[in-house]
């Protein structure tokens, strides 16, 4: 698990969001809709994808 990615893209405005998940959001490096970043696959990352599922898409890399 320690070598694989995660591809995180952000779907869904965070405009209407709690502000608790606009700043998971903003931590995870996602500025703008559309925008997508790869983080590693591990426990801290898979707690923030859990938190904002709403708003994101994930795919493995």
């Amino acid at each position: 698990m320690a070598d694989k990615k995660l591809k995180i893209t952000l779907v869904k405005s965070t405009i209407g969001a709690v502000p608790k998940n606009r700043a998971t959001v903003e931590s995870m490096g996602l500025r703008k809709l559309n925008s997508s970043v790869v983080l590693p696959d591990n426990a801290a990352t898979r707690g923030q994808i859990r938190q904002v599922a709403h708003l994101v898409k994930v795919e493995e890399v």
